[in-house]
């Protein structure tokens, strides 16, 4: 009873300290159970189910779906203009997520991905990257689409994290992901790792004269989350 009580105790502060301004959580395995929403680069709409996805280096490399009519679909990255699918039950719960972390995290967000998003969707687009001096189409988890107008932060499946504790499986402090694919408005996205942070402020922020009065001593990686929000609401 007692580590029951202790169990719901944490919940209650773990949603209590969730706000719109943080990153979603990357995801790794999808359902097949819940219907899926494919947006085509042709802007054919395709609605249907997971059947496979297979990647290289953690990076989706193809998707097969099967559609409403039954028929089985295979798409790469490039034929996606975006999707939203369902995190498997496997990934919520290593997470530490359920119904009552997203609506706490989307309550206040009005844009178009909130729907999808509180139902427990994730939003994937293709877009180009900088990889080892390489361009590539990649498709990629969107981790901030409630505020990515200026600068979208996409999942990195390779990320390491930084230290983290927690309680009964759900993560109370730290665990950030190290590394990122940023991309500032029309430009080619590129990785943004914690050691290279410090370097890309100016390049990212330095067109905001008063993100450097509102973080003048907190730039860390630690508040990147932070910057991000500022940046997409306060900043012209």
């Amino acid at each position: 009873m007692k580590d029951r009580f202790l169990f719901f105790f944490t919940l209650v502060i773990l949603a209590s300290s969730l706000t719109a301004q943080d990153f979603l959580d990357g995801a790794f395995t999808f359902s097949s159970k819940k219907e899926s929403y494919i947006t085509l680069a042709d802007g054919k709409e395709l609605t249907g189910f997971i059947d496979d996805i297979d990647r290289k280096k953690g990076l989706i490399e193809e998707i097969t779906i099967i559609d409403l009519n039954k028929k089985k679909i295979k798409l790469k990255p490039e034929e996606v203009k975006h999707m939203y699918i369902v995190p498997s039950g496997f990934d919520k719960l290593s997470s530490g997520m359920n119904n009552m972390y997203d609506a706490t995290k989307w309550n206040e967000d009005k844009s178009a991905h909130a729907e999808h998003i509180k139902a427990g969707y994730v939003f994937f687009e293709t877009t180009e990257v900088m990889v080892k001096k390489k361009k590539l189409t990649l498709l990629l988890q969107l981790l901030n689409p409630g505020f990515a107008n200026k600068i979208k932060v996409f999942f990195d499946p390779y990320a390491g994290e930084t230290a983290s504790f927690g309680f009964g499986g759900i993560k109370l402090a730290g665990g950030d992901a190290k590394s990122y694919y940023f991309k500032k408005g029309d430009n080619v996205a590129y990785k943004m790792e914690k050691k290279n942070y410090d370097d890309e402020l100016e390049n990212l922020y330095g067109d905001c004269p008063s993100f450097k009065k509102e973080f003048e001593k907190k730039m860390g990686w630690s508040m990147v989350e932070k910057h991000i929000f500022y940046y997409s609401g306060k900043c012209e």
